[in-house]
């Protein structure tokens, strides 16, 4: 079972809008029978089992194993991943054509946060070592320095691309957000 399984395509997206499915594929994070399912659910088996191979169909639920009870022969199916994750593209900006990109606009913020979410679904969690960091703070700016502070870190990142930007070693991808915290979040 992967960790993640980044979701692309339209079809798996809509696998997922039945709330029922979304329950099935709960189920599912252990090898489980359409049978076991429809027992916790207290569903019909044969209900639990159309929604399974819905899953199946859409690369969300795998078969693992199968066995034989009284001459049938049962599939065991398990979740393709712990995580899903929904490409953003998927669902769209609301409103017409987009503005022009620059660093500044939320739309380049958005598309920026789009692309970190494909690359790092994209890592082979399997891998030994997967060197990383991540890093979230909280700097208060008042509002006629604001200008300065942008400045600065642009200047900072512009000095670490400088300096670690040859062609020789490991490649990283350097992405920093900068937005502001609105009143209601933690």
């Amino acid at each position: 079972m992967r960790d993640v399984l980044y979701l692309e395509e339209r079809e798996q997206a809509e696998t997922l809008l039945k709330p029922q499915r979304i329950e099935v594929l709960r189920q599912l994070a252990e090898p489980r029978t359409c049978t076991e399912v429809a027992g916790r659910l207290e569903q019909t088996p044969q209900r639990v089992y159309y929604h399974v191979k819905q899953l199946v169909a859409a690369g969300l639920v795998e078969q693992v194993a199968e066995r034989r009870v009284r001459g049938i022969t049962e599939g065991i199916y398990q979740a393709a991943a712990r995580s899903y994750w929904l490409s953003p593209r998927l669902v769209g900006r609301i409103g017409g054509l987009r503005r022009a990109q620059d660093e500044l606009s939320l739309g380049h913020l958005l598309d920026l946060m789009e692309e970190v979410q494909a690359d790092v679904a994209a890592l082979d969690r399997s891998a030994p070592e997967l060197p990383s960091i991540g890093v979230s703070g909280e700097i208060r700016v008042p509002a006629e320095r604001r200008q300065e502070f942008l400045h600065d870190l642009q200047s900072t990142l512009q000095d670490l691309f400088a300096r670690y930007g040859g062609a020789e070693g490991d490649a990283f991808k350097l992405a920093v957000a900068c937005y502001p915290k609105g009143e209601n979040h933690e």
